[in-house]
């Protein structure tokens, strides 16, 4: 017997998880958009009709091109944000840099449709600008559209900042040198050898920013920019048992997505240019002084303040008493009362508590299923490695919407559902428990974070180690567990910590997966507040603000541990 037989046990047991967990929901839902029946399958007959009357709605397929304008503009506007402040953080010098590339990460530490809460209380029609200003312009009402792009270009550009920051780190000083001294000019070099050697880095963030962007739910319900396809699909879940239109409807929105992600590789995101090594030694860092190093300074201070808006505004309305942050600059009365309900009341605190245990157990299984994942991709030679890095990878390209509506429909069907072994678990219904859906669903969102995470650090960790144990009568099992582990530590804590954070926040799935109260996770619980009169608002920006805290001692945490690697967990 090979050898390598364990390997591709293993292997195959890894696509069995990949399979049912990720690879079935996205079929279900494609299924049956393809069916008369969407519960009923095949049984239900044969047909293109449920896709046909998509293109037939103006609604709907307005809505698709209403999400993919949110979706360019948003990309559009991180990447003019990201790409600037990323080169002139790697290359250069100037006042408050160190302060800069803190801050720079701070909108990551706030959900978009909660940014989306704060941006209402600074620009809404009797809010503290239009109070500042002695007017009354509802600068949301007059643009939802741009309302939900400015917020999630605010949120996401450090993706892309990331991305690009990693891939100029990468890349070698001497070819811009050797610009230089044959004449070239800092434009002409930006453009003719930087921007082109790092284009597949800034693709990479684009691409996870366009998609979270097109598919992004809570934003646009929070502005009621309600003539988008996420929320027709939202608004179309009481009809999943009986109407195949919001299958076809998701099956529209992953064809688009892929698409664009296809034309977009193509066009952006090929290697056309190569190095022939990563970069030898650390590129020097230019000093800019005089007015140079305070435009510098104002380029970093001016998106810092639009990006930190959001925050003002959540931070704001949950200190404000309520109804006191109303046709002023500043609340006219302070509290922590809403603080104190945040982490009190029935929903909130059942919320903290269902979303500590979903996020937690989420965690462990994309650990322990993203260590296996990333030792077979660092550490074999065993065949179909391309097909499992594509697929591990594959949840950051899926919109999170899409793979949540297949959970739903994964909940219709045998096992689950009426009459079947496992009819209590479900989704829909008088009596659902979403339990393992949410679990199944946060593991596999964040998965590509321990995947990346778990072979940045094997990549950097000699396998004579592991050798030299199994040498010294270890089994490859104990060699792992007890050399390998212990030396990768730091990146799976900082992969686990980004998992754990960014699923204690997650919007889609848990919008749309968590239909009963008592199974609410934070977010839900968030927007339930949100749509709530007179102290509900408060009460949801002060969660926001815990969620804020949250995700930055996580983030704090995770770039402590990574550093500049820090990129290559966002990246596609």
């Amino acid at each position: 017997m090979p050898r390598s037989w364990p390997h591709y046990a293993l292997l195959i047991v890894i696509f069995a998880a990949l399979g049912s967990l990720l690879l079935y929901p996205i079929a279900l839902t494609v299924q049956g958009a393809f069916f008369a029946d969407p519960v009923a399958g095949p049984s239900g007959g044969l047909t293109l009709r449920n896709l046909a009357m998509v293109f037939e709605n103006p609604l709907l397929i307005g809505g698709v091109f209403n999400s993919l304008r949110v979706a360019t503009t948003t990309t559009s506007l991180a990447l003019l944000i990201g790409v600037p402040l990323a080169v002139l953080s790697t290359k250069y010098t100037f006042p408050g840099k160190k302060v800069f590339n803190a801050l720079v990460l701070v909108p990551m530490i706030l959900p978009p449709f909660v940014g989306a809460i704060g941006f209402k209380a600074i620009l809404g029609s009797q809010g503290a600008i239009n109070s500042l200003l002695g007017t009354e312009i509802d600068f949301i009402g007059l643009s939802q559209f741009w309302g939900v792009c400015t917020v999630q270009a605010l949120t996401l550009y450090p993706v892309i900042y990331l991305n690009t920051s990693a891939s100029l780190a990468n890349l070698d000083p001497a070819l811009d040198e050797c610009g230089e001294n044959l004449g070239a000019g800092f434009w002409r070099r930006l453009f003719r050898i930087t921007l082109p050697l790092i284009r597949p880095g800034i693709f990479a963030g684009a691409t996870i920013v366009f998609i979270w962007s097109f598919t992004e739910l809570g934003t646009p319900l929070v502005f009621e920019y309600r003539h988008v396809t996420p929320v027709q699909v939202f608004d179309g879940l009481k009809e999943v048992e009986r109407s195949a239109q919001p299958y076809a409807l998701v099956v529209v929105m992953l064809t688009v997505a892929v698409t664009s992600y296809i034309i977009g590789k193509a066009i952006f995101g090929r290697a056309g240019h190569a190095m022939f090594a990563k970069a030898s030694r650390a590129a020097q860092e230019a000093r800019l002084t005089g007015w140079r190093g305070w435009c510098a300074t104002g380029a970093f201070t001016l998106v810092a303040m639009f990006a930190l808006l959001p925050h003002a505004g959540v931070i704001g309305t949950a200190l404000s008493g309520t109804g006191q942050w109303y046709r002023s600059v500043l609340p006219r009365e302070f509290t922590l009362d809403h603080f104190n309900q945040a982490l009190t009341s029935d929903l909130a605190a059942g919320s903290i508590t269902m979303s500590l245990m979903l996020s937690l157990s989420a965690v462990l299984l994309a650990l322990g299923l993203g260590l296996l994942i990333g030792y077979l991709l660092v550490r074999t030679k065993i065949k179909f490695l391309p097909v499992l890095d594509a697929l591990s990878m594959l949840p950051l390209a899926v919109p999170g919407l899409v793979l949540a509506f297949g959970y739903v429909a994964m909940s219709l069907r045998w096992p689950f559902g009426k009459g079947n072994p496992l009819e209590a678990l479900t989704i829909v219904g008088a009596a659902p428990n979403p339990i393992p859906f949410l679990i199944a669903a946060y593991a596999v969102r964040r998965l590509p974070y321990i995947v990346r995470a778990t072979v940045a650090g094997l990549q950097q960790t000699s396998g004579q180690l592991e050798e030299a144990a199994m040498n010294l009568g270890a089994s490859r099992f104990t060699a792992v567990r007890r050399v390998i582990v212990p030396l990768i530590a730091a990146n799976l804590i900082a992969g686990g910590l980004l998992a754990f954070a960014f699923s204690m926040l997650e919007v889609s799935d848990s919008l749309i997966l968590a239909q009963q109260e008592r199974h609410f996770p934070i977010t839900k619980a968030i927007f339930a507040f949100a749509n709530r009169l007179a102290d509900g608002p408060h009460i949801a920006s002060a969660m926001g603000v815990w969620g804020m805290a949250l995700l930055g001692v996580t983030l704090v945490g995770a770039t402590v541990m990574m550093g500049k690697k820090l990129g290559a967990i966002f990246r596609a």
